[in-house]
């Protein structure tokens, strides 16, 4: 059984590709605070590398959402991202879903590379 903070997480992402997908291609301007595919792709996959981290804690929902956006604010601080340029990255790469899949595509792939690491230890 998943805890309920996977089902939080999992509906925050859906609603921000929800907000993408609104959105046609030529419609979607270049934000001025885009951040580079290989930004996006490192902050997303620490995210979810949070994210698993904060599952496994067992923690209370409230206490998990709590320290898993307190985390999420350090790591964008050592990322030096500002929470809004990539919430304006993933909105402008969700709306060209194909920029999106290959941007998922390499997360995934370094997640498993991770896994392959630290599996080989």
């Amino acid at each position: 059984m998943k805890p309920a903070f996977s089902h939080l997480a999992s509906l925050g992402l859906a609603a921000l590709l929800a907000l993408g997908a609104c959105q046609r291609p030529e419609q979607a301007p270049k934000p001025a605070d885009l951040l580079s595919r290989e930004q996006v792709i490192r902050v997303l996959t620490d995210v979810h590398v949070l994210e698993a981290q904060v599952e496994q804690s067992r923690l209370p929902t409230d206490s998990a959402r709590a320290l898993f956006l307190q985390q999420k604010k350090l790591l964008m601080k050592w990322y030096n991202v500002d929470d809004s340029a990539f919430l304006h990255s993933y909105r402008y790469y969700g709306s060209h879903g194909k920029d999106l899949d290959e941007i998922y595509g390499a997360v995934n792939d370094t997640l498993e590379l991770r896994a392959k690491k630290l599996g080989a230890k």
